[in-house]
This record gives C-alpha cells, sequence and structure tokens, in this order.
C-alpha cells in the first residue's frame, strides 16, 4: 500500500509526511535541473564570446519566464504518470477519508451560498434551481440551505432578478431552505458580499460552499466533498476540477476543449507534490465556516488602488492563511459533477484575465509577509510569476532583436546576430522551450487518447485529434495576444492606472468590429509594428516572428469571428471540439443547458453512462449522445 493512503488514521501520518517530504524535494530537484540546463543553454547560445550587457538582460527577461513553464512542464510529466501507472490516481495524491461511501445526510449544517453582481437573472435561477433539484433527487436535503447573495446595482436587473427570484420560490419544492437577500452598495465587491454573510449567519451553519453565478454542482459531486470533509477534520478548503458547460460560442468552445483535456494532467501532477497546501480557486469549493471565520478575513493593502486597498484576488489568499493555521486545501483531480461558464468573447476573456493580473501582482505586497507556510509563499510567488512570463518573453524578444538588427552588444558587434543561421543548440532549446510549454494540453491529449472511456467521451480519435489541431493553433493566436495585452496593462499599472470590479458576460455576448477595433487596436498596431521592424532589419528572424504576431495582426477580425452566432451553432451542430458532457449528457447539465439536452437526444444511439474515472462510481442519469 502507498504510504499515503494511510493518512486517514493517525498513525500513518508521519509515513505520510516522510512521503510528501521526499515528492517535493524530488520535483524541486526536477524543476531546478531543468531549469538550470535551459537557462545554462541559452548562456551558451548568447555568449560564444562572452556575455555583455544585452545578454545579461536577455538571460534575466528569460529567467522569469523559466519558473511558470518548467513548474508546468513537470505537472504535466507527473499527472500523466500516475494517471496511467496508478490504480486510482485521485486516492494517490488526495489520500483522504470519505473518498468513497454512501451518501448519508450530512452530520453538520452547510450553507450553498452563491454571490450575484448584475448577472442575468435568468440563468442564476436556471443553475441554482438545477443544482438544488438534483441535490433533492441524490438524498435529503436535510443540512442544506441555499443563499443567493445579490449586489446588483443596476435598476432593470434589480427588477428581473426579484421576479425571477419570486417566481422560482413560488414553484421550488424547498421553499424554507431557500434565501435571497440584496445589498444596497456593493461594498468590497465579492468578498465582502461573501463576508456580509459569513458575519451574519456563519455561526449558524458548519460548511460553507461557495458557487459563482454560472456555477452548476451534481448533487453526488456536492454529497462527497460534505463526505469527504468530515471525515477529514482538519480540512479548511476541498474542492474538484470544475469543468466547462457545454457553449455556442466558438470562442469560449475552442478554449474550453484545450482546457478540459489539459487540466487533468497537470492538476493530477501539482496535487502529487503540493498535497494539503494546494490552491483555492474561488468558487465550487466546499470550505470550513469555523476555520473561515477565524483566519480567512483579508489583509487590507496600504495605499491606493491598484497596489493596495482591496485585493482583487481573495482566494489564493485566503488558501494561505488557511494553511497557516494548520488546515488543508485539497484539491480532487478529477471531472466529477462541477462546472462553470467560460467567457464567451475574447473581451470577456481579456478583461476578466486582467483583473486577475492586478489581483496577482498585488501578491508582490503580501508574499515576504512572515508567518506564511513556505508552500503558500511559493504559491503566492508563483501566482505572480504567470502574468509575467508573458510579458517577460516580449522583453526577451524585444532585446534579441535590438541585439541582431542594430549588431549591438554593449557597444560592440553582435558575435551571432540574429541573421547569422541559427546554431544547433539554439535550435534544439527552441524545441524544448515550445515542448515544455504545451506540455500540459499534450500530455491531456495522450491521456484521453490511450484511455478508451475518455477517448469515446470525446467522439473517437479522429474527433479529438482533429480538434486538438485546430484548438492548438487556436492557442497560437490567443497566447501572444493575452501578452501583448497583459504587457500593456502591466504598463498602466505602473502608472497607477487599475481596473475596476465588474460583472461579467457570461453567454451570448458578440462582438462587433467596431467594439473588436476599439479593444485591440493597440494589439493589432504593436502586432504590426514589430512585423515591419523585423522584415527591414532582421529579415532573416521573419520565420521565427511569423508565428508570434499573426494573433495580434488579426485580432479584430478573430475577435469578431468567434462569436458569430453561425459558427458556434454549426460547431455545436456538428459536436465540433464538444466537452464530455455534451456528447452524454449528464442530467444536472441537461438542466443547465437545454439546448445541450436537445442536441444530444437527436445525435447518436445511446452509449453507456458517461465513463470518465470518478463518473462511472456515482453519475448522474446521463442523456444519450454520440458515442466513439
Amino acid at each position: 500500500m502507498n504510504a499515503l493512503s494511510t493518512v486517514g488514521s493517525p498513525a500513518g501520518r508521519p509515513s505520510t509526511l516522510a512521503s510528501l517530504r521526499r515528492r517535493r524535494l524530488l520535483f524541486a530537484g526536477l524543476v531546478a535541473a531543468t531549469g538550470v540546463t535551459v537557462f545554462a543553454a541559452l548562456a551558451a547560445v548568447l555568449g560564444g564570446d562572452g556575455l555583455a550587457a544585452l545578454d545579461l538582460a536577455m538571460l534575466a527577461a528569460f529567467a522569469v519566464t523559466l519558473p511558470w513553464t518548467v513548474v508546468g512542464f513537470w505537472n504535466a510529466v507527473v499527472g500523466f504518470a500516475i494517471l496511467r501507472l496508478a490504480p486510482d490516481p485521485v486516492r494517490h495524491v488526495a489520500p483522504l477519508a470519505g473518498l468513497d461511501g454512501p451518501s448519508a445526510p450530512p452530520r453538520g449544517r452547510i450553507a450553498m451560498v452563491v454571490p450575484i453582481y448584475n448577472e442575468d437573472p435568468r440563468m442564476v435561477v436556471r443553475h441554482v434551481e438545477a443544482t438544488m433539484d438534483d441535490l433533492a433527487a441524490s438524498g435529503s436535503l436535510d443540512g442544506f440551505e441555499l443563499f443567493v447573495l445579490s449586489d446588483t446595482q443596476h435598476p432593470a436587473t434589480i427588477r428581473a432578478e426579484s421576479a425571477a427570484v419570486a417566481a422560482l420560490r413560488a414553484r421550488c419544492a424547498w421553499p424554507e431552505r431557500f434565501h435571497y437577500r440584496r445589498r444596497r452598495h456593493n461594498t468590497g465587491y465579492k468578498t465582502g458580499n461573501l463576508w456580509d454573510f459569513v458575519d451574519a449567519h456563519g455561526h449558524r451553519f458548519d460548511h460553507m460552499l461557495v458557487l459563482d453565478a454560472d456555477s452548476v454542482m451534481s448533487g453526488a459531486a456536492i454529497r462527497r466533498l460534505v463526505r469527504v470533509m468530515e471525515a477529514n477534520p482538519r480540512l479548511g478548503i476541498l474542492q474538484t476540477l470544475i469543468t466547462a458547460l457545454p457553449t455556442r460560442s466558438a470562442f469560449a468552445r475552442m478554449f474550453q476543449f484545450g482546457m478540459r483535456h489539459g487540466m487533468r494532467s497537470y492538476a493530477t501532477g501539482a496535487a502529487w507534490w503540493q498535497g494539503p497546501h494546494g490552491p483555492y480557486w474561488g468558487h465550487n469549493a466546499l470550505i470550513d465556516l469555523a476555520a473561515f471565520r477565524a483566519h480567512g478575513r483579508l489583509p487590507h493593502l496600504d495605499g491606493a488602488p491598484p497596489w493596495g486597498g482591496q485585493l482583487l484576488s481573495h482566494d489564493l489568499v485566503e488558501a494561505v492563511q488557511l494553511q497557516r493555521a494548520g488546515y488543508e486545501v485539497r484539491v480532487l483531480p478529477d471531472e466529477f459533477g462541477s462546472h462553470e461558464l467560460n467567457p464567451p468573447c475574447l473581451p470577456e476573456f481579456v478583461r476578466r484575465n486582467l483583473r486577475w493580473c492586478q489581483g496577482n501582482l498585488q501578491y508582490l505586497r503580501l508574499v515576504g509577509r512572515p508567518g506564511w507556510h513556505p508552500m503558500g509563499r511559493l504559491q503566492l510567488a508563483l501566482a505572480i510569476l504567470m502574468y509575467l512570463s508573458g510579458p517577460g518573453w516580449l522583453v526577451f524578444m524585444t532585446l534579441g532583436f535590438v541585439q541582431g538588427a542594430f549588431g549591438l552588444n554593449g557597444g560592440e558587434i553582435a558575435a551571432n546576430p540574429w541573421g547569422a543561421p541559427p546554431s544547433e543548440l539554439g535550435i534544439v532549446l527552441l524545441a524544448t522551450m515550445i515542448t515544455m510549454t504545451f506540455a500540459p494540453k499534450l500530455a491531456g491529449l495522450a491521456d484521453a487518447l490511450v484511455d478508451g472511456a475518455a477517448r469515446r467521451s470525446y467522439g473517437g480519435p479522429v474527433a479529438l485529434v482533429g480538434a486538438g489541431l485546430i484548438e492548438f493553433v487556436h492557442g497560437m493566436l490567443l497566447a501572444p495576444i493575452t501578452a501583448f495585452s497583459e504587457t500593456f496593462f502591466i504598463g498602466r499599472l505602473l502608472t497607477g492606472r487599475g481596473l475596476a470590479w465588474h460583472s461579467q458576460a457570461r453567454d451570448g455576448r458578440g462582438v462587433s468590429w467596431r467594439e473588436a477595433w476599439r479593444r485591440f487596436w493597440g494589439v493589432m498596431l504593436a502586432g504590426a509594428v514589430v512585423l515591419v521592424a523585423f522584415a527591414q532589419l532582421a529579415p532573416g528572424l521573419l520565420v521565427w516572428i511569423v508565428p508570434v504576431v499573426t494573433g495580434p495582426l488579426l485580432v479584430v477580425p478573430f475577435a469578431w469571428l468567434t462569436t458569430r452566432p453561425w459558427l458556434g451553432r454549426a460547431l455545436a451542430g456538428v459536436r465540433f471540439a464538444a466537452v464530455p458532457e455534451e456528447r452524454l449528457t449528464p442530467a444536472i447539465v441537461a438542466r443547465a443547458v437545454p439546448w445541450a439536452a436537445r442536441l444530444a437526444r437527436r445525435g447518436a444511439p445511446a452509449t453507456p453512462a458517461l465513463e470518465v474515472d470518478v463518473l462511472a462510481r456515482s453519475a448522474p442519469a446521463p442523456v444519450a449522445g454520440g458515442g466513439d
């Protein structure tokens, strides 16, 4: 038996901690060895006759990009190995009591809280009703209560929200368990909304299940979280992987397809070495309320926004604070009944990403604070580096262009201008970095291809590989757009201009040519400037730079095209880049996304219940859809 599988008993904990330390040492060694090797290879490429000022600057920029890339690579490799070799991958990386067992009523009381802010009330009501009805269908509702916590400020939305809530209360079978309140002001944004509830009602409940406005969770998934947390008293936060709901937005379909098959190996590898010091993603998670009330309140940063004031990225700090108090934060890396919507268009994707960028860079004010657990400090540092990696690559490329195009290197002629033929070591280094960058998606595709159940859930090998190739192109276009946007935004932050908290468009949002131009003309102009500069001054490097600037050059038509209703309907109609729940739709997803259920019924003959990992143990009833 693996040492970690004994964690449920006190006698097993010493061996568990020793095993976890060995895992972390091994992972740190792999990351360090890889990082040093790659860094040394670049130093050899740049410094054939010594390293001058521009070489050192390029190495510094490259070093900023390395941690996130190398950690992601080894997460994917380790996770893929576990998924292929471990009899029970989830238990191997999260050896918790209660993972399997009957769905008995909870011993404690659970508050299911849904903070909303100027959301579509029809979507909110549809999702919470589907979740509560599925929870009721899976057993008694004893111990559960639902709270919709509104911060809505728009008068028209307030009226629609009130009407939708009243209609839900009138028709649902659990009105005594449903509570709705609206604050007049959204003080403190989402965290202020949650803490208003926690301060007023938290003492009445043992656990809090946090759901976003677009969240949907199956009753079986909720009961498993409760069962595991009640069996492990030191758990502070527990969550599973959050998968995307079916969508008819072409942009969201491609993005979430890549995320879906790529995140499982990545998350499994991360859980293997992070163990009880995992991340928290802010929703679709169960929280121990006593621990949260005592230790989860966010610090207020000195100074004015964007660097001070209210933290915009609250979740990771809450996790680190609970870990500092001795509580565990765990991720169950499986795809079991926890769903959300992804941004339907490029402008919403970028806006959400930049809000996270601002929030994560605020961690610069926190990462050095005394008292953090070393793993918590590492989590904060990696969150910062995630948003510095893209700008780091752009700085690295800019410095390389200056060196190669102008022959400058600290006032001297460059030893190997970019126009010269690249060395064999340089080509190997480039191939290595590309492989490491896309390792999570490559590992996810490989895992799905060799697993018969997963392969069938994606429609078979041809459908999986075909959509994977197109998603790779989509990702190649999106990555530099994101990097340019983050770089411009960090420049704004350095001048004291940031973003405020706004409601998100969750689904069905189109982008006009005018909006696309208004939002992304700067990115397109930057791509054009880069292309012209290389064509004029470093034409030998054009073959390398064209893939980088294609996305920025095409950003306006890309933003417009990927929200065309006809394109989204066509892709959904043939199930191109479909997530598994679109091919064989679980009952909870059918309630939340009615069109997906209708499409599934028109599909191929019924196949067995969705055969993806833990779903086989307690899957909700499916609606028939396509097979292999």
